[in-house]
């Protein structure tokens, strides 16, 4: 079993897997899942044995380089493809020649990324009726 992990022009993949975790899973309306973010950010693809599984997506914003839209189908989860994602997404914010890394999860998801390295800040808001909170780490 390898798991790559390597930016994509390959929207669709990406897109794909967004719909299956973030509106059929998690049921966010497909019209608050895709933003013009996207047409301006890299994308990460990761696929498991040559099968696309996970996406990210990495972008600059007021010289802070940001790491979103992070999601695995259910059928890859704990075998680190998470993981994998995020650390391609710290990778390629340092290639942007950027200091600092954000990320704003889930709330459920937060101990995962504090284990990253992550630290959180401020308080939890609502996105798409889930709370998040926004988190940091320098590079």
């Amino acid at each position: 079993m390898t798991v790559t992990v390597a930016p994509t022009s390959n929207f669709n993949a990406c897109r794909d897997i967004r719909i299956a975790v973030f509106v059929e899973e998690q049921r966010i309306p497909l019209a608050e899942e895709f933003d013009a973010v996207d047409d301006v950010a890299q994308h990460l693809l990761a696929t498991l044995d040559n099968t696309p599984v996970g996406t990210a997506r990495v972008y600059e914003k007021g010289g802070v380089g940001y790491i979103g839209r992070i999601c695995v189908l259910p059928a890859a989860r704990r075998q680190k493809v998470g993981q994998k994602l995020v650390l391609a997404g710290l990778d390629a914010v340092r290639d942007m020649g950027l200091p600092t890394a954000q990320l704003s999860p889930q709330d459920h998801a937060i101990p995962f990324y504090e284990r990253l390295g992550f630290v959180a800040y401020g308080d939890f808001y609502d996105d798409a009726g889930i709370p998040h909170k926004d988190m940091r780490r320098d590079l």
